[in-house]
């Protein structure tokens, strides 16, 4: 189950978190090939038909970004599907995305992405009150942290920081194994539970 962890969160707020937990459970039942879930709320889903390479998963990834004038960074590949960082033009990371092997279906990443993207999510920045207070080295330690209470022998990676929050690889022995976001306001850890198992990783030369 998605684990949240901090302040008390708005109404609002919590209707979306199980919105996104409920999409997540149904990505991972379906691999991938189920409902678009919440980001069809916001206009963006794309389908790109079957996707079963990261060459694929990539030009998937990049389609859907260039509606925004995004292009893509980082890739992963996980049991469950595909992962990618979007950059805006000056190579700062802009959001997550999906990439279903199944149908090609692209859309905002279930949690952080969707709630915590202060620029890109569905609680833009007109709707947040509050200003970033957590560097990257205290996300750091806050995984660091959370990890050692919850799944021991991980710890967590340097951040990439996105509009309202960090995206943290989890590491055991210096090997991924998956991924958590840490709120730049509040330091609530979200761990990424939908992903799987970690497969691969390819990186553009503009993505560091």
């Amino acid at each position: 189950m998605t684990r949240l962890q901090g302040r008390r969160l708005p109404l609002a707020v919590l209707v979306a978190a199980v919105a996104a937990l409920i999409a997540s459970l149904l990505w991972v039942a379906g691999n991938g090939s189920g409902p678009p879930g919440p980001g069809a709320m916001t206009g963006v889903v794309s389908r790109e038909g079957p996707v079963h390479s990261m060459a694929a998963a990539d030009r998937a990834a990049g389609r859907f970004a260039d509606q925004w004038d995004l292009h893509v960074g980082e890739v992963m590949q996980f049991s469950n599907g595909y992962y990618a960082e979007l950059l805006a033009p000056d190579g700062s990371r802009a959001t997550e995305v999906l990439i279903a092997p199944g149908n090609g279906a692209v859309q905002l990443e279930f949690g952080p992405a969707m709630m915590w993207n202060t620029a890109y999510g569905m609680m833009p920045a007109r709707h947040q009150t509050s200003a970033a207070v957590i560097g990257p080295r205290q996300a750091v330690r806050i995984a660091d942290r959370w990890l050692s209470e919850h799944h021991t022998g991980l710890h967590a990676a340097e951040p990439d920081r996105f509009p309202g929050y960090y995206t943290l690889h989890t590491l055991r022995d210096d090997h991924i194994v998956g991924m958590l976001s840490v709120n730049a306001t509040t330091g609530t850890v979200w761990y990424h539970t939908w992903h799987g198992r970690f497969l691969q990783m390819q990186e553009h030369p503009d993505s560091g």
